[in-house]
């Protein structure tokens, strides 16, 4: 605040909150493990922390009223997807460090719903447990959904119509629109986005409604901002740019203005569901997750819109980027299904030509495209790692 020039006089409406500073994960790793925190420790009720695989993790500090809060703001979210105590909601989610696993789990308690905390991981057993016990709500990562689909698919013993799956609830990475479409009719649910972040809060943050027309971001604990992340300037509502949050009521590790780097837009309008609570739109991607290659701007969730819209692939992808000769490479390997990948190499070929002609289309650039066998690409049990950039080891 004293570099930023501000004292508490500055401060005469919630305009004058761009005159703040902002807050950055490096702030954050900066005074690890708890300098951030706002209140002493003794009054730490859990602590939880982010994977810290770029570095010292995040280690977030919850009191007694911000677990409250934390699980109000998740049943809120469920409540909106239609989930109720008579269900079973089966948390897929890690449990642990990562605020997933804790955070579904009591946001579903408070509603009074039966929860089965499996965890990730152990599939087969996921599985027979979701059939056994009739999970109606699944919460996890979209990525372990889609995995668990798959599996369900080759498992002569569970069908789908099986399950008394109804409700998907998933979060903790980007995913599109094509991957709702899939897993939605893989598994025989809708399925819903529900958004946090250990920084701010875990899941929970905000959720969409049963219109699915946007991300509620519940403005009673968290007030969103969207920047331009280059100027750093207020952008228009409607107007894409950075995601910042300050928060309203936390009291263990509050944060001011802190950038999210996800990048999306504000939407103002009264939603159909009759909530005035504003939305956000889908997210683009993060502004550290950009890749620019040969100067054009690349999202990875660009390339799965893409692949998603192909019956013929799995959804699996990995994108590896290299730079050769002083010229970046960009390569994908796309997964295809077992019924096509066995099938004749002029309909591998169609398929390979078809996907290359919509990422030209849609970036701008082409990449080299690798169809590769069924199964071939890693399945991950928590976040999805779908990028290898190899230049950031090369001067």
């Amino acid at each position: 605040m004293d570099e930023a020039g501000v004292t508490p006089d500055d401060i005469q409406s919630i305009d004058d909150i761009r005159k703040l500073p902002f807050m950055q994960k490096k702030d954050l790793r900066e005074y690890y493990p708890t300098d951030t925190f706002a209140a002493p420790i003794k009054d730490i009720a859990r602590f939880h922390a982010s994977s810290g695989t770029t570095g010292k993790p995040i280690v977030a500090g919850y009191t007694v009223h911000d677990l409250e809060c934390w699980a109000e703001g998740v049943a809120r979210c469920l409540t909106a997807y239609g989930v109720t105590r008579e269900d079973i909601v089966q948390v897929s989610y890690g449990y642990g460090l990562f605020t997933g696993g804790l955070g579904a789990h009591d946001g579903a308690g408070k509603i009074g719903c039966a929860v089965l905390p499996t965890s990730s991981g152990n599939t087969a057993k996921q599985i027979m447990l979701m059939k056994d016990l009739g999970t109606t709500c699944l919460c996890c990562t979209p990525s372990y959904a889609l995995f668990l689909a798959e599996t369900i698919e080759n498992e002569p013993d569970v069908r789908p119509e099986d399950l008394k799956l109804r409700v998907g609830v998933f979060g903790a990475e980007p995913w599109t629109e094509g991957m709702r479409h899939a897993l939605e009719q893989k598994l025989h649910i809708r399925a819903y986005d529900i958004y946090g972040l250990t920084e701010v809060s875990g899941p929970g943050v905000g959720g969409e409604c049963e219109f699915q027309n946007g991300t509620h971001l519940w403005e009673d604990m968290f007030y969103p901002e969207i920047i331009d992340p280059v100027t750093l300037q207020p952008v228009e509502d409607g107007k894409e740019g950075e995601l910042v949050f300050t928060t309203l009521t936390k009291e263990g590790m509050p944060v001011i203005r802190y950038r999210t780097r996800d990048l999306t837009r504000l939407i103002r309008e009264r939603c159909e569901c009759g909530r005035t609570a504003v939305r956000m739109d889908k997210i683009l991607g993060r502004s550290d997750d950009m890749l620019i290659i040969r100067g054009v701007n690349v999202f990875p969730s660009q390339v799965e819109a893409v692949i998603m819209e192909m019956p013929e692939v799995t959804g699996q992808y990995f994108i590896t980027v290299d730079r050769v000769n002083n010229i970046d490479t960009f390569d994908i390997d796309i997964e295809l299904k077992p019924d096509y990948y066995g099938d004749n190499l002029s309909t591998i070929e169609r398929t390979k030509q078809q996907l290359s002609e919509r990422l030209v289309s849609v970036l701008g650039i082409k990449p080299t495209l690798h169809i590769v066998e069924p199964g071939s690409i890693e399945r991950s049990m928590g976040k999805a790692k779908h990028v290898n950039d190899k230049r950031k080891f090369k001067n």
